[in-house]
């Protein structure tokens, strides 16, 4: 009996053609409004960031969360209970997302509490993605909550990327209507940084997350 021939050639093009189309697909990107807190600054931020990535990526899913709207119970289930319906609801959004863009405020030295209870509530959603942050604040500009975050992050295997955009002072840079700041070479650098990371460390992680499901 004679053994069965593979093509290698063939084997290796083919594993080139699916890669190749995989790292085409659409990067989709989670962008998380921090702060629930009446009267907040965040949705400004946020829409002025969205802004900049869609001028930037055309090619990115942009998915604003806006933990105002998802309204996450405080009380958490026990361990193998059912999520509540707010919880289970947004979940799909968080696993569908290759990457996440985080931006928050500082209060008090820290992050917000609604902020923390939203990454309490997943787990596997974060796993292996990258972070980016975007923060506002007074003279620290929020980088005190960024740098709590991180470690939160790290502790559910997500993957915080080293370039951070932050607004220290913010009411100067944006208008007191909320209108956004005026073009800045140093700040579009900033943007340019943090985008290239998430997207190749995104991009790098998908195709782990895929290969490690390929078994």
């Amino acid at each position: 009996m004679t053994a069965a021939t593979i093509d290698t050639a063939a084997v290796d093009t083919a594993a080139t053609a699916t890669g190749a189309q995989q790292d085409a697909d659409p990067l989709r990107v989670a962008v998380i409004i921090g702060s629930t807190r009446e009267g907040r600054f965040g949705p400004t931020v946020t829409d002025w960031f969205v802004a900049e990535a869609r001028r930037r990526h055309p090619d990115l899913v942009l998915d604003v969360v806006d933990l105002a709207e998802a309204d996450l119970p405080l009380t958490m289930t026990g361990f193998g209970q059912p999520r509540p319906e707010a919880v289970a609801a947004l979940a799909p959004r968080l696993a569908g997302a290759d990457a996440f863009v985080v931006v928050t405020p500082e209060y008090n030295h820290s992050f917000p509490a609604a902020l923390k209870n939203a990454i309490d509530w997943y787990h596997g959603e974060w796993s292996r993605k990258p972070v980016a942050f975007v923060s506002y604040g007074g003279v620290s500009g929020g980088l005190r909550a960024v740098q709590q975050l991180r470690h939160v992050f790290i502790e559910l295997s997500a993957v915080p990327i080293r370039d951070t955009l932050s607004f220290t002072e913010f009411w100067t840079q944006f208008g007191q209507d909320k209108s956004w700041p005026a073009p800045s070479e140093n700040r579009d650098k900033a943007v340019d940084g943090l985008m290239d990371q998430l997207i190749w460390t995104a991009r790098t992680l998908r195709a782990g997350r895929r290969e490690a499901a390929a078994g």
